[in-house]
């Protein structure tokens, strides 16, 4: 850092000549880029600003208006300060003129009551502002040098953000060119404060370049991404003028910001990454992993009002069953990211706002927040509307959770979400609105629900044990036809045919069946409960959770 003017007041050589603020004391911590002893009154043109001017005073004018011209000049390019012994012109005070001007501009004016040797001055300070210098091309190689192995390796955005807190102290926010916060760092300051309110505030920053700082604000931004194809801004909170290496520092991590953008550009998109964070964290109990205020401040740095709102969560799986070929990761990454975007925008037309991810590898996760005069069913009608007509090709599923007034309780209408979505998965019909409930699945979506619960495997295990291990050695197929006698309400007949099965056939393994599991299909109770332990044993096999296997 340069020395401020304040810095240079408190040097020994300067301390001998007692100095003494007579105005613009605000602008003490002003840094000091050049010493400069000067005499005459028009010395304002020869200078680059960030100076402190050193003069006795002898060669300017007692006239106020051109003492205040005087002071109005070297306001005008950037001076710093101003130091005038009271020795050879003036001897008890400076004009009220010249103090006048210097307050009006915040511009430090100093007076020295003794003789003080400016060349000694000059060599000190300026002794000084060369250390500074050397140190500011060290610190901006090792920026470069940092940025450099981060765009090489390609970044991700928090690892970016990472190091520009680290480098400069501050908090900093990657943000839209639509003001939605992409990603942050605090910098050990409150996120929930960082992010307050961010979108107006962050709309009146204007730099006017594509980087620079809003002093305003106490802003530094720099635009990322290529010149015509800018996609974000980098915001640094620095309260004050920043100094050169933190210019250098929002430059070359906006640099590295963009790389990782074009290395990005078959994945998902930065918006995506940040409402997936959001909803996973919401998923995951906020109160023990994200304090909830902050989660309900990114919500709404991303335009989706949390705090106040109806919240309903939503799932959208497409049936990979029904597409052509066997699904795989390389085929379903990309589907998934498509069917992401083409609900983001289904909402927007909505006019809904909405985090809105692929969480799970399997489908896409919504949850809305709708004003509490909104009309539900319509908006969720509408978007069940708009998101199959963008994917046509694609046979969905879109079921939804039961609808909760806090963002304490989101993560419970996104889980059931999921859970019914499920459930729907393998059912034919489509509802008569788009979209599932948990009503429309009923049992099948009750043992979703319940489907990390140990007990159900344990149930299913106790039901159909027997039969699965004597299919798995004898590779009979006991449980389909168990499943055709349950499906059909007990109706032997109507069994065998959907079983392309002969009547008598299919009698023979209905009484392997009652033989293996030492039960009575007669029995009523009993047909209840082995079709509750299919469903279950489908359920978790859907799941593909291992450690609920029936088997």
């Amino acid at each position: 850092m340069y020395p401020t003017v304040g810095d240079v007041l408190a040097l020994p050589v300067m301390r001998q000549g007692g100095p003494h603020v007579v105005a613009g004391a605000d602008g003490l911590d002003a840094p000091v880029r050049w010493v400069h002893v000067a005499e005459i009154a028009e010395i304002a043109p020869l200078l680059k600003g960030g100076e402190l001017v050193l003069t006795t005073g002898v060669a300017l004018p007692d006239d106020d208006a051109a003492l205040a011209r005087y002071v109005d000049d070297l306001a005008a390019v950037g001076v710093v300060g101003v130091v005038v012994e009271l020795v050879r012109h003036w001897h008890d005070r400076l004009p009220q003129a010249l103090v006048t001007a210097a307050d009006k501009h915040r511009l430090p004016l100093v007076t020295l009551s003794r003789e003080t040797r400016y060349v000694t001055v000059t060599e000190a300070v300026n002794g000084l502002i060369v250390d500074a210098q050397v140190d500011e091309l060290r610190a901006a190689a090792q920026v470069h040098e940092t940025f450099t192995e981060l765009t090489v390796a390609g970044a991700e955005p928090h690892v970016v953000l990472r190091e520009v807190a680290r480098l400069t102290g501050h908090a900093v926010v990657l943000e839209t060119l639509a003001y939605e916060v992409l990603a942050y760092d605090a910098a050990g300051t409150d996120p929930a404060e960082l992010l307050a309110d961010w979108q107006a505030r962050s709309r009146r920053v204007r730099t006017g370049e594509r980087t620079g700082y809003d002093r305003a604000s106490g802003r530094l931004v720099a635009v990322v991404g290529a010149r015509g194809r800018d996609w974000g801004r980098l915001v640094l909170l620095c309260g004050q003028q920043p100094p050169h290496r933190h210019v250098v520092v929002a430059e070359r991590a906006a640099s590295a910001l963009a790389v990782h953008h074009l290395l990005a550009a078959g994945g998902d998109s930065l918006e995506r990454q940040a409402h997936r964070d959001v909803l996973r964290q919401l998923l995951a109990a906020p109160s023990t992993v994200t304090p909830l205020a902050e989660l309900v401040a990114r919500a709404e740095a991303l335009h989706v009002p949390l705090a106040g709102h109806r919240l309903i969560g939503a799932a959208i799986r497409p049936r990979l069953s029904d597409l052509p070929g066997p699904p795989t990761a390389a085929s379903t990454g990309p589907l998934l990211r498509d069917l992401a975007e083409a609900t983001a925008l289904a909402t927007r037309r909505a006019r809904a706002a909405a985090l809105v991810a692929d969480l799970d590898g399997v489908g896409v996760h919504v949850l809305l927040a709708l004003s509490p005069r909104a009309d539900t069913d319509a908006v969720l009608r509408r978007l069940a509307a708009e998101v199959r007509q963008a994917k046509q090709a694609v046979p969905l599923v879109l079921a939804v959770g039961t609808a909760v007034e806090t963002p304490a309780d989101a993560g419970r209408s996104l889980a059931e979400a999921g859970h019914v979505a499920s459930a729907a998965l393998h059912r034919d019909e489509r509802p008569p609105a788009g979209y599932h409930r948990l009503d429309d699945v009923r049992l099948h979506g009750l043992l979703h629900l319940l489907s990390d619960d140990d007990r159900l495997a344990a149930f299913a295990r106790r039901e159909l044990g027997p039969l699965l291990t004597k299919d798995a050695a004898s590779g009979s197929r006991l449980v389909e036809a168990l499943r055709r006698f349950c499906d059909h309400g007990g109706n032997k007949s109507a069994a065998a045919a959907a079983s392309h099965t002969s009547r008598t056939a299919y009698y023979q393994q209905l009484a392997r069946i009652e033989q293996a599991l030492d039960v009575s299909l007669e029995d009523p109770g009993s047909l209840v409960s082995l079709h509750v332990a299919l469903l279950i044993h489908d359920v978790l096999a859907l799941s593909g959770d291992n450690d609920h296997s029936t088997g």
